[in-house]
């Protein structure tokens, strides 16, 4: 598995394993929280995707019970994880309404809970999880550069910001950001040409891709859907699954994306590294991309 790194101290495998989905497992026990990870690790995937949020304010901890039976892992993994959405359930059932909160008091606080939740000393990523138009970015900023400082984060980046949102919070910072997780997908291709990936392309800075499926939206096209049936005739071709073409779309753009990927089921688990194995060159990048636009390019 490649990896990418974002800055000297740290590097991150190329596909991360989202854990949004934890919860909502039948089994989430110890013993299978467990096998995902090693499923994941034994492919040379060691970077897991976790939020606050996640799974009504459950999923951190969930991970965390399996970190503690088992805290060797830890030493094998790199964990990324989200603040700033306040959504009226778990812990915060009593709110009226859904709302993003960076203030400096809030973020410590995440950050305090999410280390207890996951019983971790640090966490490897945080990311701001979505842009709040209420924002004081000096308040952010410090808060964010202060976490980085005491230890208990190691880098910070963001989710879902667009280039203002970006360069408004950095330049309140003495820490750089690290990345931007952006939606991309064949699906949801509007980051290749809106600006998003540029953005980041050009400073080197290495986004990481939320449902990169789709949501699982590209695989339950109908058959006679032309982005369909072109994703499955180069999956006949290369003896992979639909889901490494989607990802390997992705990883093939020299922007080094990190696809996040996210599935309970072990089987799909020990076959999320097959996008490795795509041959996927600028024609065939082009012939997809073009069947997901329903029309050729300019």
């Amino acid at each position: 598995m490649n990896r990418v790194s974002l800055n000297n101290d740290l590097d991150l495998s190329r596909i991360i394993y989202g854990m949004w989905r934890l919860g909502d497992d039948e089994d989430t026990s110890t013993g299978q929280v467990q096998a995902k990870i090693e499923a994941c690790l034994a492919q040379g995937i060691t970077s897991f995707d976790q939020a606050d949020i996640y799974g009504g304010y459950e999923a951190e901890e969930i991970l965390g019970h399996t970190l503690k039976k088992s805290p060797a892992l830890r030493d094998q993994m790199e964990i990324i994880t989200k603040c700033d959405i306040v959504a009226p359930a778990g812990r915060y059932a009593d709110k009226r309404v859904k709302y993003y909160d960076t203030s400096r008091a809030h973020i410590l606080s995440s950050v305090d809970t999410s280390l207890k939740l996951m019983n971790i000393d640090q966490i490897d990523v945080l990311l701001v999880h979505r842009p709040d138009p209420f924002m004081d970015h000096l308040e952010t900023g410090a808060a964010l550069d202060e976490v980085v400082a005491s230890g208990k984060v190691k880098t910070v980046g963001v989710s879902n910001f667009k280039l203002h949102d970006w360069t408004l919070l950095s330049s309140a910072m003495k820490t750089p950001l690290v990345t931007n997780q952006i939606e991309v997908s064949l699906g949801a291709h509007e980051a290749f040409t809106n600006g998003d990936v540029a953005y980041l392309q050009e400073r080197g800075i290495a986004p990481m891709a939320w449902s990169p499926l789709g949501g699982g939206s590209l695989m339950g096209r109908p058959a006679d859907d032309l982005l369909r049936e072109t994703m499955a005739r180069i999956a006949q071709e290369q003896q992979v699954d639909f889901a490494s073409v989607a990802v390997a779309w992705i990883m093939a753009h020299p922007a080094n994306i990190m696809p996040v990927m996210g599935t309970n089921n072990i089987s799909r688990i020990q076959s999320l590294s097959e996008a490795n194995r795509v041959e996927m060159d600028r024609e065939t990048w082009f012939e997809l991309y073009t069947a997901a636009l329903g029309n050729e390019v300019p």
